[in-house]
């Protein structure tokens, strides 16, 4: 299966990244790119959309990690949306979850920014 990114811009300049496929080595490459693009673009807050993902690997974490450091370097923040329990365990058996906001849904994410969902 192959890997795609949509960002857009919703809830007044959040921007949101929506996964779909697989993020493997090959394709966190392209993902890392287009997280450090929306930090650099001054966005303090960013919502990830784990949806359509149907696997990722350690090569992926690394690339999520790397990025909600760069945004906590600007006291910014990356929230997940992860309603898949198989993709969500990779988070628990990491020790992610205590790291990461996950949320159920995209809805639930731009509530606990303060924003609503478009």
């Amino acid at each position: 299966m192959s890997f795609s990114i949509d960002t857009r811009i919703e809830g007044n300049s959040l921007p949101v990244m929506e996964l779909s496929g697989e993020i493997d080595v090959y394709s966190s490459r392209q993902l890392k790119q287009q997280m450090i693009a929306v930090i650099e673009s001054g966005s303090k807050e960013m919502v990830v959309d784990l949806t359509d993902v149907v696997y990722l690997d350690s090569s992926a974490l690394g690339v999520f990690i790397g990025g909600l450091k760069r945004m906590r370097e600007v006291n910014g923040n990356i929230l997940l949306v992860c309603p898949s329990e198989r993709i969500r365990r990779v988070f628990e058996i990491t020790g992610l979850d205590h790291i990461f906001d996950i949320y159920d849904t995209k809805v639930e994410a731009m509530q606990g920014l303060g924003r609503e969902s478009e």
